[in-house]
């Protein structure tokens, strides 16, 4: 083969690897795992701790009452269960809007400046003394046995964090739903496989927890507060966990041009969190935990959507280089088949400006958006317009 053809396949196999090869392969060492050791049976608490649900909100007076209802109805003891919102900056009525719920267990911090959620977090957590602290956002809510589910995992010592599920409510008519909760769907399985493995690579922020002595502030401008916090914990010798059944319900995107925005932010914070995580990337140091970042995020927000564009110019290439009729035909093929693919993603977003919604064209849609988003997010991190303040995607009803 020529060097074109090894480029070429060399980027072909960097995306599969992305998005399912190393979900195949991730599969196949949990069997074999198993079939060498046995399936991993969990540790039980002899006791329940007392636990602190941390909600950093901005401006979500719409959510207090479904919220505060919604924890009143959680299955953990009443007097564990202590309940601090964080609501700096918020003129709409929030930190008002508590108060009409609020009990013994439930504080409320508040001071008129915003400095974001990361520098709510930061504050807040100084009031904070259970050993276990739960974060989730206002916006969400948590299944009924999510923090009984959540703390039971930490009666493994070496667990210093767990991640809950993101599960995204499906109305049935708004256009984004059937692929952001397939795509949710897929990562929760190689979550709970990384799990098994070792560890899972960066907590939800709508649903994670982690030890209070493990917390450490996190610097101001992050964007992905939840990815940085986690993995520094497992940076430290600890692992993140996963539990399913631990979940936070939410809406989806209410379009797609809104859950392009929020994938642009997150794009740019996984970018800022792989310059701020470099150490990690050392496979010496941190083995098995370094090649599921790497596998699992790092390709996603580095290689892969780079690799994307070039394998469309290097097939071209190679239908202009190549004399053998066979290889020519191959090529072609491939071609024809990535021009089609794209089509059907620019036909997804056609239609879905149109009003006219068709499930089968938002796989390639929402694939090729992700991507796409990628570039998006690397622009803003490296131009610095990315404002820590979240600008919350709007979410369908």
């Amino acid at each position: 083969m020529s060097l074109t053809e090894w480029i070429f396949w060399a980027l072909i196999f960097v995306v599969f690897y992305s998005y399912l090869g190393y979900g195949i392969l991730l599969f196949l060492i949990i069997k074999i795992k198993r079939l060498v050791k046995g399936k991993p049976n969990p540790a039980h608490l002899t006791t329940l701790p007392e636990v602190t649900l941390f909600i950093a909100a901005y401006n979500e007076r719409a959510y207090v009452k479904a919220k505060m209802e919604n924890t009143f109805s959680l299955n953990y003891p009443k007097e564990k269960l202590k309940i601090v919102w964080v609501t700096d900056g918020s003129d709409d009525g929030t930190p008002e809007e508590i108060q009409f719920y609020k009990n013994d267990q439930t504080e409320v911090l508040h001071k008129p400046e915003r400095g974001g959620k990361i520098g709510a977090m930061n504050r807040g957590m100084q009031y904070v003394t259970s050993p276990i602290v739960v974060f989730c956002d206002a916006n969400t809510m948590l299944g009924q046995d999510s923090i009984m589910r959540i703390v039971t995992l930490f009666a493994d010592p070496k667990v210093g964090c767990v991640s809950g599920e993101k599960r995204v409510m499906s109305t049935g008519t708004e256009a984004a739903s059937a692929t952001e909760g397939l795509y949710w769907k897929y990562e929760s399985t190689l979550k709970k496989w990384d799990a098994e493995l070792y560890s899972v690579v960066g907590a939800a922020g709508e649903l994670f927890a982690v030890r209070r002595e493990l917390f450490r502030d996190v610097e101001k401008d992050t964007l992905l507060d939840d990815f940085i916090i986690s993995l520094r914990i497992a940076m430290e010798g600890f692992t993140i966990q996963y539990d399913p059944e631990a979940y936070a319900m939410e809406h989806p995107s209410a379009n797609v041009k809104e859950e392009l925005k929020r994938k642009v932010r997150i794009s740019a914070g996984g970018i800022q969190s792989v310059v701020r995580l470099l150490p990690l990337l050392n496979v010496f140091k941190y083995k098995t935990l370094s090649f599921q970042y790497i596998s699992h995020r790092v390709l996603r927000w580095t290689l892969a959507p780079i690799a994307l564009p070039l394998i469309i110019i290097l097939n071209l290439v190679l239908l202009f280089t190549i004399d053998n009729p066979i290889h020519l035909a191959f090529y072609s093929l491939l071609f024809i088949g990535q021009i089609l693919f794209y089509a059907t993603a620019l036909l997804g977003w056609y239609f879905e400006s149109k009003g006219i919604r068709l499930k089968l064209l938002y796989v390639p849609f929402y694939f090729t958006m992700m991507n796409y988003a990628v570039f998006l997010g690397f622009k803003r991190y490296i131009k610095g317009k990315q404002s820590v303040n979240w600008e919350r995607a709007k979410r369908a009803s």
